[in-house]
């Protein structure tokens, strides 16, 4: 069994999965003085050259997931979410749990799917960074938010790391957690499909696609600005906000040639109708409704 938690040391950790997050953390958590010790992945994936790299560097052993214990005092599993569930049931039946602290990094689901571990003595918790992790990157955490919720143990343990990687963690309600992850969904990766619609129609306004960055980078970034010092309706611009019928309908006209894009436009267009001040709404809605 792994000794208690002290006060005045940093726990040993285990990550299990070396995805885009696993590999994020096991590159973040030694300079916050955290000891990496074990990397656990599929067996396939324990003789590929970026994990042994991986390992080398941060002075880790890399092991194979359920076929040896984890002798940390922490482990955090970080595979998709999917996975997490029978991760966990594996591992219940690899090693003594008691006494030790397993987290989850899924934004959606909650801590309920360590129960097995949980079953097994282990203090569990879902622990999720709302940040961006996508290969070749690995962000700061300085800052960034950490969405905790599970057993009181795990959730102070996770507060500690959490504040050593310079993070900010916050307690979710579990029955809150979907709709969390959707509000980070939002802000990431629907906005990049945003601006696959956005790419689509420069392209098609006959603008080469090297450019498209440069020049609408002053644009989007003036906006985001905008938006973080003060508030949507404030940040908000354009034909909608100036009630311009005439020059939506001809938005709309030009966008038959993309329909994925004009699908974008008009639900996007609808929900500023609905949700921001414009004029003309009641026709900029028949506009909209019609196309």
């Amino acid at each position: 069994m792994s000794k208690p938690l002290s006060s005045n040391r940093r726990p040993a950790i285990s990550i299990v999965g070396l995805g885009n997050l696993g590999s994020a953390l096991a590159l973040t958590l030694p300079p916050a003085g955290y000891d990496v010790r074990f990397l656990a992945v599929r067996g396939k994936r324990s003789g590929e050259p970026q994990t042994i790299a991986l390992a080398r560097r941060i002075k880790a052993r890399v092991v194979e997931i359920g076929k040896r214990p984890l002798d940390t005092e922490i482990v955090w599993i970080t595979v998709p979410d999917d996975a997490i569930a029978g991760v966990a049931r594996l591992l219940a039946q690899s090693q003594d749990w008691k006494g030790k602290i397993v987290f989850h990094s899924s934004g959606a689901l909650t801590s309920d799917e360590l129960v097995s571990l949980r079953d097994k003595g282990a203090r569990v918790a879902s622990v999720h960074p709302m940040m961006t992790f996508v290969r070749g990157a690995v962000p700061e955490m300085a800052g960034v938010a950490f969405a905790v919720e599970g057993d009181a143990a795990a959730v102070r343990a996770a507060r500690s790391i959490v504040e050593d990687l310079g993070g900010d963690a916050f307690v979710i309600k579990k029955q809150n957690k979907v709709l969390y992850h959707v509000f980070g969904s939002f802000a990431s990766p629907l906005a990049i499909a945003l601006m696959t619609s956005l790419e689509q129609v420069a392209l098609e306004a006959g603008i080469r696609k090297k450019d498209i960055k440069r020049l609408m980078a002053p644009l989007l970034w003036q906006t985001l600005r905008n938006y973080l010092k003060h508030d949507a309706a404030s940040a908000f611009s354009g034909p909608l906000v100036r009630g311009d019928v005439a020059t939506v309908r001809k938005h709309l006209a030009e966008l038959k040639k993309l329909p994925e894009a004009k699908a974008v436009y008009v639900a996007l267009a609808g929900a500023a109708l609905q949700l921001l001040p414009v004029k003309n709404r009641r026709s900029l809605s028949k506009v909209l409704g019609s196309s």
